[in-house]
């Protein structure tokens, strides 16, 4: 079974082009986008907005690794 849907693929191709034209944009900087993952992270979120056929986005990984207290010994050593 296919993990993306028609409309997801059409998205990311939408958003390709437009990277390739130079009139994709980022969220709140507005900067342009030329970075080619950027771009399909992008198109895919548009698709999920759309309710288009798109697993769900991956959550980051933790990035605190140690806890406060931990690294506070750490500095006093």
């Amino acid at each position: 079974m296919a993990r993306y849907g028609k409309k997801a693929s059409q998205k990311v191709k939408e958003t390709m082009r437009e990277r390739k034209r130079g009139t994709l944009k980022s969220g709140r900087s507005g900067r342009k986008v030329k970075s080619r993952k950027q771009a399909i992270a992008i198109g895919l979120s548009k698709a999920r907005r759309s309710g288009a056929k798109v697993p769900p986005k991956k959550s980051g990984g933790s990035r605190r690794r140690t806890s406060k207290s931990r690294r506070r010994s750490r500095r006093s050593r």
